[in-house]
């Protein structure tokens, strides 16, 4: 079969480009190589939606971070996915440092980012009673926000499946040949013929890019560790506070979740392992350090548990979105580091305008907008709520006791399009493990439910795909 074009990745990038896509009379299908989507830099992040003043005036960065800013809230409401716009904060701690404040302030409305001010300590004290004592002044975003990742890439990915886009997983691209009118895409799975290649693969796009082209970029995989604080500590700040910025990015934050959780990070270490998301004492250490300069009384003892995520970066700390010269068809979406989350449905929509024009597509008339996503008993009325039990009493039945999430969720993260196979596939998809136990108490029953379901053995349930698997033995008899 000869695809219009294939993506590499579903993470953020490689989803919301699939769905940009699917708008057109177009025969698409997404690569991943692992078993899932949202598996790479979209996982582990800071799950902010960014305003936009801090990248460079004129950068195609400050450009899709703003154009996405603004998108966010609408495809949230088309989506169904969850989205709060809790504004943030740039705290200055010395006078000295005004100057650096405003210069934030001029670019951010150079930007075109909205509502943008300074304010005093009086204000931000009221805005944040716990805001450290020494801080003078800070830089106030109305339109800054907060998201659940996985709900955002998850949701993009399954209206692009909704809309006819294939999603083939655990497929490692491998390398490219070219072919008249095209590619001959090689993987661990075989070959597939296209027309047009999307490079979406994270921390993976420039060994994809250098495979064709002779101008070679380099993406270094830049680690950042987080603390997740449990719900108990979630109201400690409203906002999303950022210290002033320095020579490796925004700095260590402290924001709500939308969930309710309360999350510091992350640090911004360059190492060279593209899979290297361990965490270190050091850069927990530093995590914690630094946050509480600026945020004063941080419940510590209320951390649930810690992680780290690799960020794309690129030398020039600019996106690389469109066609490569020298290689007829092969569009690059690469060096998508933070603002990526925030810019993704923007770039998204810049990707799909580059392959309409390389193929010449058309719109369709039938192209589903909507979709909506797990449904969750707790957000109905008592009244709705027992009549959805009556009707499938597995909505009755609490399987994850922290987050309170039922087996009718579950079974429903499973069965809907691009379902749920492993333990993380569900916890991203319902929150299913991701309380104050972390799946001490749930990660068995969820199994079990996997098993039943997918019809698999229980042995072959896995945390997140490949080896990862969680019971040992010979038989399902001897678990």
């Amino acid at each position: 079969m000869m695809y219009d074009v294939i993506i590499i990745g579903a993470g953020v990038s490689g989803s919301a480009s699939a769905r940009e896509i699917s708008r057109y009379k177009v025969n698409a299908c997404v690569l991943e190589k692992a078993e899932d989507v949202c598996c790479g830099t979209s996982k582990a992040n800071s799950a902010i939606v960014h305003a936009g003043f801090d990248a460079a005036e004129g950068s195609l960065m400050a450009k899709l971070n703003v154009e996405g800013n603004l998108m966010m809230e609408q495809l949230s409401k088309d989506l169904d996915f969850d989205f709060a716009m809790n504004g943030s904060l740039v705290v200055c701690r010395a006078e000295e440092d005004m100057p650096n404040l405003q210069k934030l302030l001029d670019r951010g409305i150079k930007n075109g980012v909205k509502d943008l001010r300074i304010i005093g300590r009086e204000e931000l004290v009221a805005m944040e009673p716990n805001i450290a004592d020494d801080a003078v002044a800070a830089l106030y975003a109305p339109t800054g926000g907060i998201v659940c990742p996985f709900g955002l890439n998850i949701a993009m990915a399954e209206n692009a499946s909704d809309n006819g886009v294939e999603f083939k997983f655990n497929t490692e691209v491998t390398g490219f040949r070219k072919i008249d009118g095209g590619w001959i895409v090689e993987t661990n799975q075989g070959e597939f013929e296209t027309k047009c290649v999307v490079n979406a693969a994270g921390v993976y796009a420039d060994a994809i890019h250098n495979m064709v082209s002779d101008k070679k970029i380099n993406i270094v995989p830049r680690r950042g560790d987080y603390c997740l604080l449990d719900k108990s500590a979630g109201k400690h700040v409203s906002h999303t506070i950022f210290p002033l910025p320095g020579k490796f990015g925004k700095g260590i934050l402290v924001s709500p979740t939308i969930h309710g959780n309360l999350i510091l990070g992350p640090t911004a270490i360059d190492i060279e392992n593209k899979e290297g998301t361990n965490t270190t004492r050091d850069g927990l250490d530093q995590v914690i350090e630094k946050a509480g300069e600026y945020v004063k009384d941080l419940p510590l003892r209320s951390v649930i548990t810690s992680f780290a995520g690799l960020r794309a970066h690129e030398g020039n700390h600019e996106f690389i979105i469109g066609e490569v010269e020298g290689a007829k068809g092969f569009v690059d979406c690469a060096g998508i580091e933070s603002p990526g989350l925030t810019s993704s449905p923007a770039i998204g929509k810049m990707v799909a305008g580059i392959v309409k024009d390389i193929l010449d597509l058309e719109e369709k008339e039938d192209f589903i907008a909507t979709r909506k996503g797990i449904l969750k008993p707790d957000t109905l009325s008592k009244e709705d709520r027992d009549k959805l039990i009556k009707e499938n009493p597995a909505y009755g039945k609490i399987i994850c006791r922290c987050e309170m999430i039922t087996e009718g969720e579950i079974i429903d993260a499973i069965k809907r399009p691009l379902g749920a196979k492993s333990l993380d596939g569900v916890k991203r998809r319902t929150r299913a493990g991701m309380g104050r136990c972390q799946a001490g108490f749930c990660s068995p029953r969820v199994m079990e439910i996997l098993a039943r379901e997918c019809d698999m053995d229980m042995l072959e349930i896995t945390k997140s795909g490949g080896k990862s698997v969680i019971a040992v033995g010979t038989n399902k008899d001897s678990i």
